[in-house]
Parts: C-alpha cells; sequence; structure tokens
C-alpha cells in the first residue's frame, strides 16, 4: 500500500507548491479536504514553528497517517515584525489580501528602501506515526514593494520584493519560486527527513 502523507492545508495555491516539491518522494501527497478531514485547529502558539508542531500532532491522531503542518508568515521590521505569526489573521481572516498588503504598504509610506526589509519564514512540522515530531524552518528575505505586482502568488506574494530577482515572489515562475520560498526551503529540509525515517 503506499504510504500517504497528507498537509494539513486547504488553500490550493500552497497545496499546488508543496505537491511539486514532493512529487518525487514517492507517496501520496494530500490536502485535508482530498484526505476527507475536516477540522479546525486553535493555533494558540507564539511562535511559527510551535503553531505547526500543534496542527500537525492534532490532525495526525485523528487519521495515523503522516502529517505535515505549515506556519508561515510575513515579517516586517519597521513595524516591529508584524504581520507575524497573525499574518493569515492580520486585518480579520474574511478581510482580502489586496487590502491587507494596501494597509502595510499604507504603514510604510515614506519609509525608505533599506528600511523596507522584511522576511517570509514557514516552519513546517511533520507528526509521524511513531508519535515522533520533526520540525524545520525556512526563511527568504527581501522588502516591502511600493505597490502589488504579480498574479502568481497568493497572499503577501505581490509585495514582497526580492532583489537578488528584481521582482515580487507573485512574479517568479513556480519552479523559480519553489527553488527560492521559505515553503520550497522547509519544504527541502523536510523532505529529506521523511526519505531517511521511511527507508
Amino acid at each position: 500500500m503506499e504510504k500517504k502523507v497528507i498537509f494539513a492545508t486547504s488553500n490550493e495555491g500552497k497545496m499546488k507548491e508543496v505537491q511539486s516539491i514532493l512529487e518525487d518522494l514517492g507517496m501520496e501527497v494530500l490536502s485535508m479536504k482530498e484526505a476527507g478531514l475536516q477540522v479546525d485547529v486553535v493555533e494558540d502558539g507564539t511562535t511559527f514553528e510551535e503553531n505547526a508542531v500543534i496542527k500537525a500532532t492534532e490532525i495526525q491522531k485523528m487519521c495515523g497517517e503522516i502529517v505535515l503542518a505549515d506556519d508561515s508568515g510575513l515579517e516586517i521590521d519597521y513595524l516591529n515584525k508584524e504581520p507575524g505569526i497573525y499574518s493569515a489573521r492580520y486585518m480579520g481572516e474574511d478581510t482580502s489580501y489586496a487590502i491587507k498588503n494596501q494597509n502595510l504598504i499604507d504603514r510604510l509610506e515614506g519609509v525608505e528602501d533599506e528600511k523596507r526589509t522584511a522576511r517570509f519564514v514557514c516552519a513546517i512540522a511533520a507528526a509521524f506515526p511513531d508519535g515522533t515530531v520533526e520540525v524545520t524552518r525556512g526563511t527568504i528575505e527581501g522588502r516591502i514593494g511600493y505597490e502589488e505586482k504579480g498574479s502568481n502568488g497568493f497572499g503577501y506574494d505581490p509585495i514582497f520584493y526580492v532583489p537578488e530577482y528584481g521582482c515580487t515572489t507573485a512574479e517568479l515562475s513556480l519552479e523559480q519560486k519553489n527553488e527560492a520560498s521559505h515553503r520550497g526551503k522547509a519544504l527541502r529540509l523536510m523532505k529529506e527527513i521523511i526519505k531517511t525515517k521511511s527507508c
């Protein structure tokens, strides 16, 4: 029977990234919806790592498979690392990212380039059937742009400018983004751990 990995998300954009990075794992990679799981885990940790572990272990207990969960967000240095772990809930969960992005751009009005530094952070936790939990972390450094650009990403991607690529993460191709992104880095580290534990 083929081993399964369930990735705790209902975000289709995120799921595309995850499946393309994990496709050579030799396991079926499913979203919660595809696995028939409907659950809302309260993430009340104080760090990205804590939230990812809470989510992964909670869902692992329900399904018995390997469960991966991530918690990721945007830290803007000038705004005391806001929105941070509250990135998804910033300005309310139902607020569109166009409004959230504009709000952050407005809050940085008049702030010069070198002070607009920011990073995406992603912590990924894997809860295994034997009760062990592993955590990896990836980051990508950049700056907050002056307007939204690009349509390839989701969330805060259109305002996150990466100097080494000369564009926002929403203007990168899926391949480039998986190579450079915080989630791509954390996932590749996790992929190696899963391979080691599954042999």
